[in-house]
This record gives C-alpha cells, structure tokens and sequence, in this order.
C-alpha cells in the first residue's frame, strides 16, 4: 500500500512539474525570475557557441585560443541537448489536446523540433559515424540553424515568420509561376538559340541557367543570346522579370503591413464601463502574504488581472506566489493612472480574424496578454484552450 501510495503521488506530483518546466523553457515568459535567467542564458549560449564557431575558423586564433573554443563548444553543445530533452518531455503541455506520446512526435517532426535537434546532434556525429566522412561532416554546417531560435525571442523578428505563414499560400503561388515562366523561357530560348551557339546552349539546363539569371534580374553574362530573334525575346523576358520578382515582394510588404497594423488594433480598442480594477497592495501580515493565488479562495466573479512586483508586472497563474509589497489588480472598482498596466477591450465581430480561434494560436504580441474573456453576462479566465466566439469582449494586457 506505501509503495502504491507513493507511485500516486509521483504521477499526481509530474504534470505541475511538466507545466513549470515547460513554462520555463517557454520563449518569452518572464512571470519568474527562473524562466527570465533561462532565456538569458539560451540566447548566451547561442551567440557564445556561435561566435566561437566563427573564430575557430582564423588559424592564428585557433592555434592562441583552440582549447577555450572547445571548451565553451562542449558547454554550449551540451546546453542544446539539455534543452532538446526538456522540450520533448514537456510536448504534452505544447500540444495539450493530443495524448502524450503523439504530441511528443508531433513536436519532434515540427520545424522547431528538427531546429532544435539539429542545434547539437552534429557535434556528436563523429562519435557513431567516422569524422573522414564528408558526409557527415557537411552536418556541422546546420549549427547556423541556431540563429533562427533567436527569432522566437524577439516581436520585432517573429514578425517575419507570422508574415511568411500567413502569406505562404501567395507566395507559393508566385514560385510556381515564376518557375513555370522560367522553365518556358529556357525551352524557347534553347530553340532559338542553340543552331548559333551549339556550345553555349547545349542543352535545356543551359537554357534554364540563362531564364534564371534574367528573370531573377542577376545576368550574369556568362551567357547571352546573338541571334535577332533571341535578343528580341531576352529582353521580353527581362521586363517579365521585373515583375515577376516585384510579386513576392509586394506580398511580403503587404503581409507586413497587416502584421504592425494588427499589434497597433491592440491598443486601440474601447474600454467597458460594466467592468471595473481595483488596485490594492499587499502588507507584511496580509492573510494572501506567501499564498498562491489557487489558494486565495477568490469569491465567483473576481479576478486577479494582473500583479505588479517591484517595476514589473507579472501575467497571474495558479501557482503564482504571493509576497508582501505585490500589487494586486482586482475585477473591481476603477483602476486610475497605474503607471503600466494598461487594460484594453477588443470586440469580436463576425468577420474578426481571432473569431473561432484558440487563445494559444493567436498571433498576439508578446508584450500583450490576455486576461479574461467577457461572453454574454459570464467572465471566463482565459486558458491557451479557450476558443474565442462572436460577441465575445476580450480584455488585454498590454505592457507600456
């Protein structure tokens, strides 16, 4: 019965555990000064092992400095793993709705998976595969890959991805005409052009190398044609590349433009008189003094939006300790002039893009979060599973 009891616990204790680890390798979440020391030390190691990588490559450097640059390889390699680890055993946080050993395959198979595995498995290569093989040796070359986890760090640069997924169906499109326009030049091309310069046009690659380089803008000149007919129908194909080129282009910029306008609608929204902040603070003594907010027994109805520690202002969760000196924003009375935490309201209309979208799926601001979820008469705690409907009334915070 004690060893029963004892499995219990530890199957009870390993979920809170799983959900405090993976908020810990979670990019961007600063609510503990754990997960903030663990983002500032990835992005250390990242650019450590990266700089290294870089140096290593100057002989003279090498020679002074070799047994420091694979010490701090060793470390920063090894740090990659550890963190491999601890993502895949908190897949199932990542992808709640899925059973366990699915979400860990689904994370594994992802981008960020292969990313992540690809950040450190090169460095232990050699030790299955013989190093004097290029093969293998070509796979130190994906350490690069690191850079792109810095992008997952930083709003300003996880824009571009939101704008390369939301527009990937447009920008296919455009690949494919420009390679089918391509593949037709080359054909035509070779046709005209391969009676006069047999040794020039020999094939149709030669032909796609010439369409690439004029469609592309680059023209190279290695290869050009002489014939009347060739020349007339390159410089068709030189005003064809120009816009050719400009259709990604203008899809890209408009895809950023829908992208700061969104992060701009954040702080445009109207506020609520039906729903009012209170803004008080904790004292030495308090009954919540050292309590976690699960623990507070807050009455239906109220919430805690938003605790202010020091200068910074924490996003509440169950688990969130309480301390003497916090500010608490309770669902209360007016809250006047807090100095950053800003409270916004956005309406969910029929044709919104959030409409019938899970809360963790929104492309959101990492500056901005979101507190409760107004529907009907009912105030709903937001949770990432929470799927927003029409008429909902979303309340935000959002960092000034």
């Amino acid at each position: 019965m004690t060893g029963c009891g004892m499995d219990k616990n530890k199957n009870e204790m390993w979920p809170e555990m799983r959900a405090k680890i993976f908020r810990m390798v979670s990019v961007g979440v600063v609510d503990e000064p754990v997960n903030q020391a663990y983002d500032a030390i990835s992005i250390v190691a990242l650019l450590a092992n990266l700089i290294v990588s870089v140096m290593a490559t100057f002989d003279n450097l090498q020679a002074a400095y070799g047994s420091i640059f694979l010490l701090v390889e060793q470390i920063t390699v090894f740090m990659f793993g550890v963190d491999y680890v601890l993502r895949v055993l908190t897949a199932p946080e990542l992808y709640p709705g899925d059973t366990p050993a699915w979400a860990t395959a689904k994370y594994c198979l992802s981008l960020s998976g292969i990313v992540d595995l690809l950040s450190f498995l090169p460095y232990y290569l050699p030790v299955f595969f013989p190093s004097g093989v290029a093969a293998f040796r070509m796979f130190r070359v994906v350490r690069i890959l690191r850079l792109f986890r810095i992008n997952a760090y930083y709003d300003s640069l996880n824009v571009i991805t939101e704008v390369l997924k939301s527009k990937k169906q447009q920008l296919l499109s455009s690949v494919f005409i420009i390679a089918t326009l391509m593949l037709g030049s080359s054909l035509c091309m070779y046709s005209l052009e391969h009676e006069a310069q047999p040794d020039v046009f020999k094939n149709a690659f030669s032909g796609i190398w010439w369409s690439a380089s004029t469609l592309l803008t680059v023209g190279y000149g290695d290869i050009y044609p002489i014939t009347p007919l060739g020349k007339f129908f390159s410089i068709c194909i030189t005003f064809l590349g120009v816009g050719m080129v400009a259709i990604p282009t203008g899809i890209i910029s408009a895809g950023f433009v829908e992208q700061y306008t969104q992060f701009k609608l954040l702080g445009d929204g109207r506020r609520d008189d039906t729903l009012n902040f209170l803004s008080i603070q904790l004292t030495s003594g308090d009954s919540w003094d050292g309590k976690k907010i699960r623990d507070l027994g807050l009455p239906s109805g109220m919430i805690i939006a938003i605790v202010r520690r020091e200068h910074e202002a924490i996003v509440p969760y169950g688990d969130l300790m309480l301390f003497a000196g916090d500010t608490i924003v309770l669902g209360a009375e007016p809250l006047p002039g807090a100095d950053n935490v800003e409270l916004k309201e956005l309406a969910i209309t029929e044709d919104h893009k959030w409409k019938d979208k899970a809360i963790r799926d929104l492309d959101i601001s990492r500056q901005a979060f979101i507190v409760m979820v107004k529907r009907d008469e009912k105030k709903i705690v937001p949770r990432g599973s929470t799927v927003l409907e029409e008429g909902d009334l979303v309340f935000m915070y959002k960092k000034v």
